[in-house]
């Protein structure tokens, strides 16, 4: 049957679009736009303020910068200086008001544009191994995202980390070593989860793929063949070595200039406060309801058997959750998929980290959304659409069902721990669980194949 005269022009119509990069990055651009003037209009008319708790962080630090004062004045600022330098524009105090919104507003800017650059550089990525619209398509995943859009414009930084994140392969993909360094280096200063990619990166980072000779088997010798030592030297290559070399280099460097400036609260709320962090607001992870419980027991002005006991149990708890997390995203994925596939080895880590996180809130998908075009191409979800529709589908429910538990907790002051808040988290877990399972499944399976 032959496509009517209005599909075919909705197809023409979208194919058009596409041809041009310039009418997608307007229409991102004016998304943001959007939300950031409907988001100055919510704060000044409704009690539910469109800006974001963390932005009201951020530029009190920026404040305390601009006296010559320490970030860390500012409770609960958890980031590095370099984030309250950037926003220092937002602690100018003008007269006029519109100005002065402007310039308040001018931190969301920095992360609306950081949005399109980060889609940029994931066009660029994907172009690589499609048509130039094709690859357009995919990026508007993420930049015409409404997520994204909002959660950027209500003054989250995570869109400078996509800027980050992407560079990082892009510099990775074209061999650029000193540069991928560099910036890994500063990533993992700058927030620190970007660590996850190292091993990933240094396991695809062969001698085949950098340029040099492959190890060529002792067949002769086969005792030599296996030795570990043997294995050991044929994997520490000059590559290997430089990224190794660089990255630690830039991410010391820029923690010893930070520790000079701010001494030991750089290290306390930058690093150290994140391995017994129990923050449980707004906290899809299933540790939710333990970490409320824990925050209760933590020592106040007393010293009780009981109270310092159940501090200890709260540090165990939230000290040894990472180990999972660690496993799976740093060592279990990176071996199994890093050869094969980077960007999707890259998103499984990252999914698999916000997953079995013990805070995990909804800023942090971004973390793993802009690298999700890269990986959808050669997807089961695409393949097979009723399973990405299913999956979409899960997940946008198992969301909503959490913040209809949250908004009872939260808004209307309802203890809504146990059940319904304990079982909407672990209901999330499992949906992503079961996700995180069909991208190891999809890339392991071309491995399987490519090694037959």
């Amino acid at each position: 049957m032959a496509n009517s005269p209005k599909s075919a022009g909705r197809a023409s119509l979208l194919t058009s679009f596409f041809h041009n990069a310039l009418p997608l990055y307007l229409s991102a651009a004016l998304l943001r736009l959007v939300f950031l003037l409907y988001g100055l209009w919510q704060d000044a008319n409704s009690p539910v303020k469109y800006t974001d708790i963390d932005y009201l962080v951020f530029t009190d630090a920026a404040r305390f910068v601009s006296r010559g004062q320490s970030p860390y004045e500012r409770e609960t600022y958890r980031y590095t200086p370099i984030l309250a330098w950037l926003l220092l524009p937002t602690a100018h105090n003008v007269e006029n008001p519109l100005i002065g919104a402007a310039l308040f507003t001018s931190g969301k800017v920095l992360f609306a544009a950081a949005d399109l650059v980060a889609g940029w550089l994931l066009e660029r990525l994907l172009a690589k191994s499609m048509d130039a619209a094709t690859a357009r398509k995919f990026a508007a995943i993420w930049l015409l995202n409404p997520m994204v859009a909002t959660i950027s414009t209500r003054g989250s930084s995570e869109g400078l980390l996509g800027v980050l994140v992407m560079a990082l392969l892009s510099a990775v993909m074209a061999r650029r070593v000193t540069l991928a360094g560099l910036l890994l280096g500063f990533s993992v200063h700058f927030k620190i989860y970007p660590f996850i990619y190292a091993p990933a990166i240094v396991w695809w980072m062969d001698r085949e793929r950098m340029g040099g000779n492959p190890q060529k088997p002792d067949n002769k010798n086969p005792s030599k063949q296996a030795s570990l030592l043997n294995q050991l030297l044929a994997f520490i290559t000059p590559a290997r070595l430089q990224l190794a070399a660089i990255s630690l280099t830039t991410f010391l460097a820029l923690n010893i200039i930070m520790f000079s400036i701010y001494g030991p609260d750089f290290l306390q709320h930058t690093f150290l406060h994140h391995i017994t962090r129990i923050d449980h607001r707004h906290n899809f992870s299933p540790y939710n309801t333990q970490l409320y419980l824990a925050s209760s027991l933590l020592p106040t002005t007393t010293t009780t058997t009981t109270t310092v006991t159940g501090a200890a149990a709260s540090l165990r708890i939230e000290s040894i959750a990472f180990l999972p997390q660690l496993i799976l995203s740093c060592v279990l994925i990176p071996l199994a998929m890093a050869k094969t596939d980077l960007p999707a080895a890259m998103l499984a880590q990252t999914f698999a980290f916000v997953t079995f996180n013990k805070v995990c809130t909804s800023q942090y998908f971004l973390w793993y959304m802009v690298l999700l075009p890269l990986y959808l191409p050669q997807s089961s979800f695409l393949r097979h659409k009723r399973l990405g529709m299913a999956a979409l589908a899960l997940w946008v429910v198992a969301q909503g069902l959490w913040l209809q538990q949250g908004y009872r907790l939260e808004f209307l002051g309802r203890s809504a721990f146990l059940p319904g808040l304990w079982l909407a988290s672990l209901g999330f877990f499992l949906v992503n669980c079961w996700i995180l399972g069909v991208v190891i499944g999809d890339v392991g399976g071309r491995g399987s194949k490519a090694g037959l």
